[in-house]
């Protein structure tokens, strides 16, 4: 760089002596080159690797380092974060729509029976029901299921143009004429105002 060194100090509101350490860092090689090449080459194996994160490249790094024995040493999430900030490679995540389903506040709570443990030991001892939009070219369509969860078999679907309460109890129903023994099993639901409503 030519020109009065001070007069762009003064501007650039930088120390003389922060300048000229920045212009020597200049002449030394990036300590996470040889990472940066790696992060490159995880981007490279698959078409849809360049929508990684910060936390999926780590764990994308940790992978490579196990697999391929000799590896640069893998840095803090965070640190993955800024070299590949550095290299213009970071993605804003999409926010996550809201849920279809919302919860009825007023009506009184049902006990959590199954407390977050989505598993079971055999067929039809415990399900899960939700609701599901998919747009269409002619509108929009709710499909209902009910799956197991012992397999994750669907026991019971119905679909519809809308989500009312019926499209709840058709699901259900078209379950038990399948599945009779589903009479007594635990039917976990979000709360849902479609699930909790009284039906004649």
């Amino acid at each position: 760089m030519t020109g009065n060194i001070a007069f762009y100090c003064r501007v650039l509101k930088v120390s003389r002596q922060g300048f000229y350490n920045h212009l020597e860092a200049q002449k030394n090689p990036w300590k996470y080159e040889s990472l940066a090449a790696e992060i490159y080459e995880i981007i490279d194996e698959d078409e849809c690797n360049d929508t990684y994160g910060r936390y999926r490249m780590h764990k994308a790094l940790e992978i490579k380092e196990t697999v391929d024995g000799e590896f640069p040493h893998i840095p803090c999430k965070r640190t993955v974060y800024r070299i590949m900030e550095r290299l213009g490679i970071v993605h804003t995540p999409k926010r996550k729509p809201n849920g279809i389903t919302k919860a009825d506040k007023k009506a009184m709570k049902s006990d959590d029976k199954i407390k977050r443990d989505f598993t079971a030991e055999r067929s039809l001892e415990k399900a899960v029901t939700d609701i599901t939009k998919i747009q269409t070219a002619d509108g929009k369509l709710y499909i209902s299921t009910i799956e197991d969860c012992f397999d994750n078999a669907v026991l019971g679907l119905s679909m519809a143009d809308n989500m009312k309460a019926g499209l709840c109890v058709d699901t259900l129903k078209s379950a038990i004429m399948s599945y009779p023994g589903l009479r007594g099993a635990i039917i976990h639901s979000d709360r849902g105002s479609q699930v909790r409503q009284e039906v004649a």
